[in-house]
């Protein structure tokens, strides 16, 4: 046997292996509402990045909130940056990056589809007086990247929300019965 039938063979029980286990990859998160109004800074890049995850699961995301079946309203969105290490000088050696997301869905009759909801992420980076400006771009990036982190959890949590419901009948619109 070659070694190229053997790698052929390998390859070939390895994708095997993969089918039978279940594996999948994760695809578009399909959103139970057709639009959605987010109650946070429509300009920072933070919800121009949840408004294009949204639109691109095939929800449109609305500029007034009366058009919107569902409403994202943004609770807390905070960064943190706290010491984890110090070194025998006293001078930091590590900290550590959090991003906390707070929030709660609304339907258009102000019923809460989903109670509030906290996304808590964070990243450890070192640190080095003599790398200052590296250091300050690699935090940048990792914020970055724990905002895109943040956008995955998010999208994933609303896939999984109730789907909204029409209003309900009100029993004093219903035309009265007869006797």
């Amino acid at each position: 046997m070659s070694a190229s039938t053997l790698l052929r063979s390998l390859v070939l029980a390895l994708l095997l292996s993969l089918a039978a286990c279940g594996f999948k990859l994760r695809g578009v998160q399909q959103l139970p509402f057709d639009s959605i109004y987010l109650d946070m800074n429509a300009y920072s890049e933070f919800a121009a990045s949840i408004k294009r995850q949204i639109q691109a699961n095939g929800s449109r995301v609305t500029e007034r909130r009366e058009d919107a079946q569902v409403r994202l309203v943004v609770v807390q969105d905070a960064r943190e940056k706290h010491i984890l290490t110090l070194n025998t000088s006293g001078t930091v050696r590590e900290y550590q990056l959090r991003q906390r997301f707070g929030f709660r869905l609304i339907d258009a009759h102000g019923r809460e589809l989903m109670p509030l909801n906290e996304i808590y992420v964070f990243r450890d980076i070192s640190f080095n007086d003599n790398q200052t400006l590296a250091k300050e771009q690699e935090e940048v990036l990792l914020y970055r990247d724990m905002e895109n982190d943040v956008v995955t959890q998010l999208l994933r949590r609303l896939g999984k929300a109730p789907a909204p419901q029409p209003a309900p009948a009100d029993a004093t619109s219903a035309p009265a019965a007869t006797k």
